[in-house]
């Protein structure tokens, strides 16, 4: 299997008129998108994770294009299920899609900008067929194209081997243990290098980790 990363923006309104409402409003901030299906009778549902304020979600989402929505509040985020009619375009990028068997990774990550980090999975051949159908009115940046991994294991190949190997030895010595169990100096005793040079690598690491899995 095969995946491509990009970052989506539709023209517009976005997914729906609530989702551009959204981006607008300095009282609620747009965190993860769980889910979005297209529906047999053209309508579709999906699954955000918001933050801000609930009496604004409540607002917005009294729209009448959107047909039913269910709010659950937690802690410190609002995880909101909507069915709505969809906009003309995102309705056709999701039936292309549907029609070419691909799987949309899920949760989407939002940019800064206010655009969606997709990551799409499927064969080489459908992948290559679908790219050029994408309508014209969705802004579509490619940032990656490769062999489908799990996660972890996507997230692991990200390192280079130095660093695969340091964190292995660091893992090796409980230096992530909870209390730390070893210090650079006993990482660095494991792999015949300096104390500085493995407080670097594991610098690194955690960087590359930690900008994966934190939401834009």
């Amino acid at each position: 299997m095969r995946y491509f990363r990009a970052v989506v923006i539709p023209a517009g309104d976005g997914i729906h008129p609530i989702d551009a409402a959204f981006a607008r409003d300095p009282e609620v901030t747009r965190e993860l998108l769980h889910n979005v299906n297209l529906l047999g009778d053209g309508t579709a549902m999906t699954m955000y994770r918001l933050s801000g304020s609930v009496e604004r979600i409540h607002d917005i989402c009294d729209s009448p294009d959107v047909h039913e929505y269910h709010l659950a509040e937690g802690p410190d985020h609002v995880t909101l299920y909507a069915h709505f009619e969809p906009t003309e375009t995102v309705a056709r990028l999701l039936s292309l899609f549907q029609h070419h068997r691909l799987i949309l990774d899920t949760p989407i990550e939002y940019t800064d900008r206010g655009g969606l980090r997709v990551l799409v999975i499927g064969t080489e051949e459908t992948i290559r067929e679908i790219l050029p159908k994408v309508p014209d009115d969705i802004s579509l940046k490619l940032e990656r194209l490769g062999d489908y991994e799990p996660e972890a294991e996507r997230l692991y190949s990200q390192l280079t081997p130095r660093q695969q190997e340091t964190l292995q030895a660091a893992l090796r010595v409980g230096y992530y243990q909870v209390p730390r169990e070893a210090t650079h100096e006993d990482v660095a005793a494991e792999l015949d290098l300096s104390g500085g040079t493995v407080g670097e690598h594991l610098r690194k690491i955690e960087a590359t980790v930690f900008s994966a899995i934190t939401p834009r």
